[in-house]
């Protein structure tokens, strides 16, 4: 509606200059001081309220605990009722540890294969990059907004080694905790 007014002024402005005689003519481009009140929307139509509200934020059932788990079979190992599930990956050469959505898809993940991580590592195996993976994939989950996870190591008698017990202790000192909420059945 301005942009209207002030090519309208602007022609009237031309149409001055192409008159022969008259000079120079000048005119603003705001028309008076006090804005017209009837270009202006009616601003009640902002304040109505939708009777139905669609939530798209895909993992708010989740946040609330009121997703549904699959659960798989009493007998599978290890077992598939969790929304995120942290992995901790040991090679000969390198520590990759990851966070997975129920759906499978890798969420977060980190490596000693990054050379943000390897640069500051004498070796990418062992306890202490287990110790800057934990940290680094804390930090990453907490700015993604995971904050539980489902951690069970593949094979049982990992549970009690060094690096990983060390790799637990790091990313639950990094804030984020290792045991998801039971679902809320509603």
């Amino acid at each position: 509606m301005a942009l209207r007014r002030w090519t309208l002024e602007l022609g009237t402005v031309a149409k001055g200059f192409l008159r022969g005689g008259q000079g120079v003519r000048f005119s603003s481009a705001i028309s008076s001081s006090t804005p017209s009140v009837a270009n202006e929307l009616d601003s009640t139509e902002n304040e109505i309220v939708a009777p139905d509200f669609t939530n798209r934020n895909p993992r708010n059932l989740e946040q609330l605990a009121l997703a549904r788990k699959e659960r798989g079979w009493k007998t599978t190992w290890p077992t598939q009722e969790y929304w995120h599930r942290l992995r901790l990956k040991r090679t000969q050469h390198h520590v990759v540890a990851y966070v997975e959505h129920c759906s499978g898809r890798i969420v977060v993940s980190a490596s000693t294969r990054e050379w943000a991580i390897k640069k500051y590592l004498h070796h990418t195996k062992g306890v202490a990059a287990c110790v800057n993976v934990g940290r680094v994939l804390a930090q990453r989950c907490l700015e993604a907004g995971i904050n539980f996870v489902d951690f069970q190591v593949l094979t049982p008698w990992e549970k009690n080694s060094e690096t990983v017990k060390s790799f637990q202790n790091a990313v639950s000192e990094g804030g984020v905790v290792l045991k998801e909420e039971h679902r809320i059945y509603g």
